[in-house]
């Protein structure tokens, strides 16, 4: 097996450790595709929160107004940034164990948001903020475009 997809697995099994562990011997995580601003950098640092996380990343630099929109994220739950991950929806600062819980849980749903740009979050927690953490819920987009807690 490459060195990449043992390293994925090793990471995905850390992570996914609280979930199952019939799901540590046999999960590979799926590539992240993320679109962003080229100058923006807490997408940079939430895509090196992923890859840090065991996901392999590719990034495109035009932007996340349409693929928002394509995706069927509402508005009202936007951020800097959105991704796509085995077909769902991963809109703004979302940790990477609750794309796991996603991807794992697999909800009849668009997929999950962050929506603004929480100070604390991944990405938006570097040494700038000085450990300050703001409260903030990852909402789970129904296909109506409701949301719940997730």
């Amino acid at each position: 097996m490459p060195f990449d997809q043992t390293r994925r697995r090793i990471c995905a099994g850390i992570v996914l450790a609280p979930f199952s562990s019939s799901l540590l011997a046999t999960t590979t995580l799926p590539v992240v595709y993320v679109w962003k601003s080229p100058s923006c950098g807490c997408c940079k640092e939430w895509i090196k929160h992923l890859e840090q996380s065991g996901f392999t990343v590719k990034a495109h630099d035009t932007g996340n107004n349409a693929i928002r929109k394509r995706l069927g994220i509402p508005t009202k739950y936007a951020s800097c940034h959105t991704a796509r991950a085995a077909g769902y929806a991963v809109e703004g600062h979302v940790r990477a164990s609750d794309v796991i819980r996603l991807l794992t849980e697999k909800p009849d749903a668009i997929g999950i948001a962050v929506p603004q740009m929480p100070v604390g979050s991944p990405g938006m927690d570097g040494p700038v903020y000085r450990g300050r953490v703001d409260p903030y819920d990852v909402l789970l987009v129904a296909k109506d475009g409701s949301a719940s807690v997730f």
